[in-house]
């Protein structure tokens, strides 16, 4: 056999065995940094829900709707981009009160029942910062949506299905200090 049909056929062997190993490296470093990308992005997500829910009615349920799809930088329900499955389900606000313990220390609470309305909280908070009916903080995380008694961490999914990196997110907690929940006062 000729040396140069012998040198052609090591040279496709050659060619395919450092394709393979290029290809892996690749798709990994792609996964990788969609798991980076996503795992900063979510803590942005809970950091523009937070910010606007404590600026937002908590008893208008459109505009907590709306804030989840916006924390997920969406005008319609849908998924959070590059990072399936985070969408505005699992955005979960909460609101807080403080409650103080007889020994003088102070604890956040989450709110298993809201006022009626801001101006119902901001009258409570008023007459008694630690009643609780008086929402002092909201905290906003991401959850798994199909957990509605706890908060555990959404799994991501990596954009190429045959690499499993098996990342979970965390919940990404951000606490705001209320502002006004909507309300605006009544001038005189």
């Amino acid at each position: 056999m000729p040396l140069a049909v012998q040198q052609r056929g090591t040279l496709a062997v050659e060619f395919a065995v450092v394709l393979v190993i290029f290809l892996l490296l690749l798709f990994g470093l792609l996964a990788v940094a969609q798991g980076l990308y996503v795992v900063n992005t979510v803590q942005e997500v809970s950091r523009r829900a937070a910010v606007a829910a404590a600026k937002t009615d908590f008893s208008d349920s459109a505009a907590l709707q709306q804030i989840r799809q916006q924390a997920v930088f969406r005008s319609t329900p849908g998924l959070l981009a590059f990072a399936a499955p985070v969408s505005d389900a699992h955005v979960r606000i909460d609101y807080l009160s403080i409650a103080k313990a007889g020994d003088g220390s102070l604890s956040l609470l989450p709110m298993a029942v809201l006022p009626a309305s801001p101006a119902a909280s901001q009258v409570a908070c008023t007459a008694d910062p630690y009643s609780s009916q008086c929402v002092q903080f909201v905290r906003v995380r991401l959850c798994d949506a199909a957990d509605t008694a706890t908060c555990q961490p959404v799994q991501l999914q990596c954009i190429f299905p045959w690499v499993q990196l098996n990342i979970a997110l965390g919940t990404a907690p951000t606490i705001v200090k209320a502002d006004g929940l909507g309300y605006v006062a009544s001038p005189p």
